[in-house]
């Protein structure tokens, strides 16, 4: 892989060693220009009537879906688009036919993203939570299964910890859930466009992703999976009329059409983006999503994964030589492209992140429930020139102390 003609697709990486898509990824050239493309679409209005601009408008954006259900190997009408992971969620939680007394497993290592929807059904209706504990920063997966009742409905997980980059068994957990007939809610930030996910080999009811990390998408923008078996089984949304059955002729027709009313009966779409707004949503951060995604989707996501790995064996042996406390498990099955690390303390831990922002190599000390550290990222755009950047002032600052 030629990682320098990535590389001339992020200017951003030009002044500074960019290790931080965990939180916050940079965006390539090709998704700024396809939102310049269609901010200059909207200020020349080049379709013969507003009617069409909207339709072509409309095409634009339907891209994302497109590309989104290529890099998880879906259906296209398994994807909605939304706002953010924090969207996808919620829209879960409030769709789940779910009752006062069924329990919802969590793990304590998540970001609180996906726990608040949970709590706030425990609050509204009276569900109830169950927390798993995670052993050295670990999931097991027999822990799981150990706190499933016959009252339990739904298990929601990170496939990656945002702390220290625990990648989580998705394909026993989603086989246990299929078994017990649980749905099993995934958060994919951390992981999709750093490692796969192939939703036909691993048995997910409902994945939500959000676009400004590992898939380095600008602006509020993200894509939400559900399961083609299940959209059935879902509370009715939110309605707008784009999450209605298209009349005959299309919107164009059906709006010249004197008869009609606002009061009628309506039929949603059988599909995932009946859970979209269902009106005017955010068209230039999808854009920049689709572009982002046919980016990842062109270079390939498995060669792109191996790439990363190969980059946090690197990282990880290099910490080792130095004699560094290793937070992540070392273990490939359970690494992500989050290396996470300690000095000893916090306060060390966050002196050594100053430092290293001081020389321009970006990273972030991230914690909960007691684990975490000097959390780095390795992306696809990275080299392992940036680090042996980031290890060698690792070095530096230890000695110097």
């Amino acid at each position: 892989m030629n990682v320098d003609h990535i590389r001339a697709q992020f200017p951003g990486l030009r002044d500074k060693t960019f290790l931080d898509a965990a939180c916050v990824s940079i965006a390539p050239r090709a998704a700024i220009a396809a939102i310049e493309e269609f901010l200059h679409m909207a200020l020349q209005g080049p379709e013969r009537s507003a009617t069409l601009h909207h339709i072509a408008m409309d095409e634009k954006r339907a891209r994302a879906r497109r590309e989104a259900a290529r890099l998880i190997n879906a259906g296209e009408d398994e994807i909605a688009l939304v706002e953010s992971t924090t969207h996808g969620l919620s829209l879960a939680a409030q769709a789940l036919p779910l009752e006062r007394d069924h329990r919802v497993i969590l793990c304590d290592l998540e970001f609180l993203q996906l726990a608040l929807p949970w709590c706030q059904l425990s609050e509204r209706i009276g569900i109830q939570i169950d927390v798993v504990s995670h052993r050295e920063g670990m999931i097991n997966v027999q822990d799981i299964a150990d706190r499933i009742t016959e009252k339990t409905k739904v298990v929601a997980i990170s496939s990656v910890q945002w702390t220290n980059g625990f990648r989580c068994d998705l394909d026993a957990l989603g086989a246990l859930c299929r078994d017990r007939d649980i749905w099993l809610i995934v958060d994919a930030i951390q992981q999709l466009g750093a490692i796969p996910i192939d939703v036909q080999k691993t048995p997910i009811d409902i994945l939500a992703c959000g676009g400004h990390k590992w898939l380095n998408a600008p602006f509020g923008a993200g894509f939400l999976y559900v399961r083609r078996e299940r959209v059935p089984d879902l509370r009715p949304p939110m309605a707008g009329y784009l999450s209605v059955e298209t009349p005959s002729g299309g919107w164009g027709e059906y709006f010249q059409t004197p008869t009609i009313t606002p009061i009628r009966a309506y039929r949603f779409v059988r599909e995932a983006r009946r859970y979209e707004i269902g009106g005017t949503g955010n068209y230039p951060g999808t854009i920049g999503l689709a572009a982002s995604l046919r980016l990842i989707n062109e270079l390939g996501p498995s060669r792109l994964a191996e790439h990363i790995f190969r980059l946090t064996d690197h990282l990880v042996a290099g910490l080792q030589t130095l004699g560094i406390r290793l937070v992540t498990p070392i273990d490939r099955q359970y690494r992500s492209g989050i290396i996470t690390f300690t000095m000893g303390s916090v306060r060390e831990n966050v002196e050594l992140m100053e430092y290293l922002l001081d020389h321009r190599v970006c990273v972030s000390v991230r914690y909960t429930s007691w684990v975490g550290g000097v959390r780095v990222s390795c992306h696809f755009y990275n080299s392992p020139e940036d680090v042996d950047r980031l290890l060698n002032l690792v070095d530096v600052w230890r000695r110097r102390r």
